[in-house]
């Protein structure tokens, strides 16, 4: 099974997700997979596609609604992305940071 970062990466990796995550985040309320698809030139079913990935990930929820579903945004799991990240920002802040104090010893 994949983890969680990994499942993260791949929802994030498509623009059609980031769009549709985007559309979520903006959004006052919950949407409807109709409201979604509506905003988008490809089929429903290309679109609850995508927003199961979205799901997969945990950036996504959906609850049913008599004969609708409707999609709540959840950008809690970002914060994991960022984590991820801040670790290989500090790692070449540290590397950069290490290179010129080096060039600075051999200039002295």
């Amino acid at each position: 099974m994949q983890d969680k970062i990994t499942r993260l990466f791949k929802a994030i990796a498509d623009p059609t997700r980031r769009d549709i995550f985007h559309a979520l985040v903006i959004a006052t309320s919950a949407l409807s997979i109709s409201q979604i698809s509506n905003q988008f030139e490809i089929t429903r079913q290309g679109i609850t596609k995508h927003i199961k990935t979205l799901e997969e990930a945990g950036l996504v929820t959906i609850e049913s609604k008599g004969r609708e579903r409707f999609c709540n945004v959840n950008t809690n799991p970002l914060k994991e992305v960022n984590n991820w990240l801040q670790f290989y920002e500090q790692f070449w802040d540290d590397s950069l940071q290490d290179l010129g104090n080096y060039l600075d010893s051999k200039n002295s």
